[in-house]
């Protein structure tokens, strides 16, 4: 659930087994399509825009899953703007999760889902209590580094939050090179539309449908707070930058997204700078195919290739891009410039995000991070004081926790209501292999579903993702978690551990890293 960026596809490949290796460690075992609901379960009927649905209700929620808010992506609508759903006769079983995006599997990621993986997948789900009206709504936006991922994998299972009283919404959105992919060729077909970002442009459409629909679900298509992690994370920064975005959310939690991702432009001539059409043109020669139509005929599976959280294939897949529409550049960026939607954030981080990186790949990784980031080594180990904290906690810092904390006093100094945190409370099963909470391990708290994790969960872990779960609710119910608003000036941020909560103040090197960063340019 790794949030991409051209700079961290240079060092992917130990990142992101890493990152994986969290998840799949943090998260639950593999389950197969959702079968239809038991006889003891009740049906529930509802009516949206594209005709009648029915779902179940189970332990007094309303479920409905699969339900398509756009058009398959496919044929002609390969790379295009997504297209309002097509109307349906009848009423239309909600009862199983429909596929997942296009994506490859690797084995030892047991995070993911066993559904089948299809072009036809811009569906979403929804858990609302039984009885609810106009109840606050929480958007999930899913990780996987733009590449892998649903909203159906069972760590997401909305139910326990959906308790809470809020109604909760995960959906799929293109991957890889459907959902990220520009070539001058498409370009040329469509010149009034946005280009090279359709997952983004999936993830607006979902939005567009549930400030449309869900009113009919129990939702307040009013109230609407936007959630992701890593990717997801990302994702729902851009979001508050995007014009288009604006209106269809009320609130944001950015969980672990990083914040100063360096994307390609769309297309370029500057030299040295290597643009989305350029990657694109390399696929499509590599590929054989010299125009639009050619590019819309390559079979799924060639388009899809070894594309994964192992192999990002920099020269040929680009990942988001900066294409002066819908993306501008980089979030913090964007906040530095007070460009984001002034809605209620809640920000944060793990507190040992790769911190599971095998100790002797910690000095290896951490030397390519500095190269990446173009950071004078010497000023760095002067902030961390020793090469072995400079290994220990740079990677994590830099890619995870400095720019949430870039993004949080950003905001703050805008006058933006904002809250932050780091979540480092371990499981009591995985005390002896991590000395904090590694990237992904808040997942299972957020949604209240370690139930679902490989471990069996204690009870001192079930109490804290009680409470982490409640304060989700929360800031949903109410624009608040539970905890004092950011000041910059104090810098304090409700800070997670096996030994409690409590405001703490930011570390020194978090502070002094950014301001390097600030003063770099990176």
């Amino acid at each position: 659930m790794l949030a991409s960026s051209r700079t961290a596809r240079r060092i992917a490949p130990v990142l992101i087994v890493v990152a994986s290796l969290a998840t799949s460690l943090a998260a639950c075992g593999a389950q197969g399509q959702t079968p239809a609901p038991p006889a003891a379960l009740t049906p529930t009927d509802a009516t949206v825009s594209g005709g009648a649905l029915r779902g179940s209700v189970e332990d007094g929620v309303r479920i409905f899953k699969g339900v398509p808010y756009a058009q398959a992506p496919v044929g002609d609508l390969r790379w295009r703007p997504p297209q309002p759903a097509k109307a349906w006769t009848g009423v239309r079983e909600a009862l199983a999760f429909g596929p997942d995006c296009m994506q490859n599997r690797v084995g030892w990621d047991d995070t993911q889902t066993r559904l089948p993986v299809s072009e036809d997948c811009l569906t979403l789900n929804v858990w609302a209590p039984k009885d609810a009206a106009k109840a606050p709504v929480m958007v999930w936006i899913h990780g996987g580094g733009y590449v892998m991922g649903s909203g159906s994998q069972p760590v997401f299972d909305g139910a326990a939050l959906a308790r809470r009283g809020v109604v909760v919404v995960s959906f799929n959105y293109r991957l890889g090179r459907f959902g990220f992919f520009a070539h001058p060729a498409l370009d040329a077909e469509h010149p009034d539309e946005p280009k090279a970002n359709y997952a983004f442009m999936d993830q607006i459409a979902a939005l567009s449908w549930v400030k449309a629909n869900i009113a009919a679900l129990g939702g307040d298509p009013g109230r609407v707070t936007i959630f992701g992690q890593s990717a997801g994370g990302g994702s729902v920064a851009q979001m508050m930058l995007i014009p288009q975005a604006r209106g269809l959310f009320q609130q944001v939690i950015a969980q672990s997204g990083g914040g100063r991702d360096v994307w390609p432009l769309l297309a370029t001539d500057r030299p040295g700078k290597v643009s989305a059409e350029a990657i694109g043109v390399a696929f499509a020669d590599k590929a054989g195919a010299k125009d639009a139509a050619a590019l819309r005929a390559l079979p799924a599976a060639k388009l899809l290739g070894k594309l994964d959280l192992l192999n990002m294939e920099e020269a040929t897949f680009s990942g988001p891009v900066v294409d002066g529409r819908l993306v501008t550049g980089s979030a913090v960026e964007g906040f530095a410039a007070g460009r984001q939607a002034r809605v209620p954030l809640l920000i944060g981080a793990n507190s040992d995000e790769l911190g599971i990186i095998p100790g002797f790949l910690k000095g290896m990784f951490a030397g390519k991070t500095i190269a990446q980031l173009g950071l004078p080594e010497d000023k760095l180990l002067a902030i961390y004081g020793s090469k072995s904290a400079l290994n220990n906690d740079m990677p994590s810092d830099a890619t995870f926790v400095e720019p949430a904390h870039a993004l949080a006093g950003l905001a703050a100094k805008g006058r933006q209501p904002v809250w932050t945190y780091s979540f480092g409370y371990v499981v009591e099963a995985k005390r002896k292999d991590w000395r904090g909470a590694p990237h992904s391990g808040d997942l299972g708290f957020v949604f209240d579903t370690l139930g679902k994790l490989k471990d069996p969960p204690s009870p001192a872990d079930q109490a804290v993702a009680r409470r982490w779960a409640d304060a989700w609710a929360a800031f949903a119910k109410t624009g608040d978690p539970g905890w004092a608003r950011y000041d910059p000036a104090t810098d304090q941020r409700m800070t997670v551990t096996n030994d409690g909560a409590a405001l703490a103040a930011t570390p020194d090197r978090i502070r002094a890293l950014g301001a390097l960063r600030d003063a770099q340019g990176r």
